[in-house]
């Protein structure tokens, strides 16, 4: 049992109750019905995202729209309001440096996986493409960057939000 407010803001009694199965939830209401307000959630991660406080969810929203997001079946990135369309490898190099962002890439490694083959020297077309794609990642206005490892190869690195996001 826990105390919400209502409209005057005065206190009111306010029954929680878990359970999984909506069966339960449709027993419980049907059980608990005209004792008290009734919130009926799944599992504790549901109430916990139920009754966190209001400014918690705005901040939560805020640094989920800060973060890069990369629509695969439109070939688009996306953070915050702004989009960009990426073409073919721009959209598949940025997808692998996303599949683990702290691990760096080998040019060769990115030329098998972005350029499917095994080019002799595929670091002047990984090298062109990083070039477009840093230039688009700042035109998108997110911390999401193109760092090259010296001697080794590329990483993606977010310098404002260590999340990057899928669609």
């Amino acid at each position: 049992m826990a105390t919400g407010s209502d409209q005057d803001g005065g206190p009111f009694p306010l029954l929680i109750a878990v359970a999984p199965s909506p069966d339960e939830r449709i027993r419980l209401a049907e059980r608990l019905d005209g004792i008290a307000p009734l919130l009926l959630v799944a599992d504790l991660d549901e109430l916990r995202r139920l009754i966190a406080p209001v400014q918690q969810r705005a901040e939560a929203s805020a640094a989920a729209d800060a973060s890069l997001v990369i629509d695969a079946a439109r070939s688009t990135a996306r953070c915050r309001n702004r989009e960009i369309d990426l073409t073919r490898l721009e959209l598949d190099l940025l997808t692998c440096l996303t599949t683990e962002p702290v691990r760096v890439w080998s040019y060769a490694e990115l030329h098998r996986t972005v350029w499917r083959d095994a080019a002799l020297d595929g670091k002047s077309d990984v090298q062109s493409v990083v070039k477009r794609l840093r230039h688009k990642l700042r035109q998108l206005g997110t911390g999401a960057t193109i760092d090259a490892v010296r001697g080794i190869g590329l990483r993606l690195t977010d310098r404002r939000q260590p999340r990057i996001g899928r669609a």
